[in-house]
């Protein structure tokens, strides 16, 4: 919690450690600096500084040099909150959840269905017998590139928590590159996916270029799942 009390005509800022969010602490970090704001060419009293002249100028506004100081201070307490807080240390230092790890496995029989019904899953027809077009974005739905809601949005995030759990030291080793070759793949897949949908209508470009750009985010398709198999293996959900 924040709150001022007054020492003689001074108005001195008071931060009590409160583990309620990081939110709150911004809001101290603002009211300390308001705090400090003295009006009338008068005084302020930091903490850690015995009397500090403020430098003001005819309109009363503060020097920057103090400003500065206060707000490096007020954001040096919301670290040490932060920092000392036990419940941030845990969650900073947890593996994935069982609802992460089943993100995981979910995404992988996504991929998986993608790859036996490529065609179908990638190919849009008209209604009442219409023109029938193919179209890369699935493979972005499918790769968690598309809404916050697919399951291997953000997977990342999941990835890096692996190195927190207890799990044979051997292992680590074959994750942490498949992670690499993950990231690869989908960053490329999504190039060529993109670039597919708008083959048709770049320059010099038609279905032979939607087609061409579509087949070759198959492959990395291929080689993410491939890679998601390997970690998976090693965290022995396979």
């Amino acid at each position: 919690t924040c709150h001022t009390s007054t020492l003689g005509q001074h108005n001195i800022f008071i931060m009590t450690p409160s583990y309620t969010s990081i939110l709150l602490a911004l809001l101290c970090a603002n009211s300390s600096i308001n705090a400090f704001v003295i009006q009338n060419k008068a005084t302020a009293i930091y903490p850690g500084e015995s009397q500090l002249s403020m430098m003001q100028s005819e309109d009363g506004e503060v020097s920057t040099r103090v400003m500065f100081t206060k707000t490096a201070a007020s954001f040096a307490s919301i670290a040490s909150i932060v920092g000392g807080n036990p419940e941030f240390a845990f969650a900073a230092k947890s593996g994935p959840t069982p609802d992460e790890l089943n993100r995981i496995k979910v995404g992988y029989e996504r991929m998986s269905y993608l790859l036996e019904n490529f065609d179908k899953e990638t190919t849009v027809c008209r209604e009442n017998g219409g023109e029938c077009k193919r179209d890369a974005d699935p493979v972005r739905k499918y790769m968690g590139l598309r809404s916050t809601t697919d399951p291997l949005f953000q997977i990342e995030k999941v990835f890096d928590k692996i190195k927190f759990m207890d799990i044979d030291p051997d292992n680590l080793e074959g994750i942490f590159e498949a992670t690499e070759e993950w990231n690869t793949a989908v960053t490329l897949s999504n190039s060529m996916a993109f670039i597919s949908q708008f083959g048709e209508y770049n320059p010099g470009g038609g279905k032979d270029e939607v087609l061409k750009y579509l087949e070759e985010s198959k492959k990395q398709v291929v080689l993410a799942k491939t890679a998601l198999e390997k970690i998976m293996k090693g965290l022995e959900l396979l």
